[in-house]
């Protein structure tokens, strides 16, 4: 773990922030609340849930609509990520898609909270840690 200054109060902050965000899940198919809370290098934070859809492949997960929110309202650099959702023993962590996605906008060292929703500190890796190829698309020389 880096020594972002994320790290400490702010986490737990945006920790907080994530379990919150699951109470709005709408998850009536899988039953498995998400919540997701990104912290913007200005300091905000934005909040999402996961949204299903009875067509599956509709679905949205918290991470990517948190994301997406911050990302639509002009943010593209994030210091820290917290996602809320499964138990202690199964947390939930972001899907290959999220960690692409966030892999768009967030450095590798970027702080990644794993929340569980039945209490419990958060568990902290890189997203680097979660996904160390990530894709970039090449640039023209």
């Amino acid at each position: 773990m880096n020594a972002d200054p994320c790290v400490g109060p702010d986490l737990e902050a945006l920790a907080e922030a994530a379990r919150k965000a699951a109470a709005s899940s709408y998850s009536p198919y899988s039953k498995y609340p998400v919540g997701a809370a990104i912290l913007a290098s200005d300091g905000s934070v934005w909040t999402g849930c996961n949204v299903e859809n009875a067509s599956y492949g509709l679905s949205m997960c918290a991470e990517r609509t948190a994301l997406f929110k911050a990302v639509s309202e002009g943010r593209r650099s994030f210091r820290a990520i917290a996602v809320a959702g499964g138990t202690v023993s199964a947390p939930a962590v972001p899907c290959g898609a999220c960690r692409q996605a966030l892999a768009e906008f967030c450095q590798p060292a970027t702080p990644v909270a794993v929340v569980p929703l039945d209490g419990g500190p958060p568990v902290v890796r890189s997203l680097g840690d979660y996904l160390p190829f990530s894709f970039e698309f090449p640039q023209n020389g």
